[in-house]
């Protein structure tokens, strides 16, 4: 697994306390060991691009490890190029409760937040 400490603050991944608190309670209610929130990004989505969040307890060579409180982040080397100086955050709002990325690469995004363009 490549080596964050290296990276330049701006080409890392933020974690907000709201998002770090809901991945806490999600890894606590698995029953597999060193389980984590996985990002990626892909293709598709209205926007060209789409974010995609699970749970993973597995660990990619090309993966890269965030934490914050506690809490484990991966996200692969190719996804974090499109993620760089980006912040995850929960968001809980009459709408629904969800993962959103503040993605300042993004020149554009959905509706509804979860597909983009660069």
């Amino acid at each position: 697994m490549p080596d964050t400490s290296t990276l330049n603050p701006s080409d890392t991944l933020g974690i907000s306390d709201n998002a770090a608190k809901r991945i806490a309670l999600l890894v606590e209610m698995e029953e597999t060991e060193g389980t984590r929130l996985r990002v990626a990004v892909s293709g598709g989505g209205c926007s060209g691009f789409q974010y995609g969040f699970s749970l993973d307890s597995e660990k990619n060579d090309d993966d890269l490890l965030f934490e914050k409180n506690g809490i484990e982040v991966v996200i692969d080397e190719t996804s974090l190029d499109f993620l760089k100086g980006s912040e995850l955050d929960y968001v809980e709002d009459l709408i629904g409760s969800y993962f959103a990325m503040k993605n300042p690469n993004a020149t554009s995004t959905c509706g509804c937040g979860s597909s983009f363009a660069v």
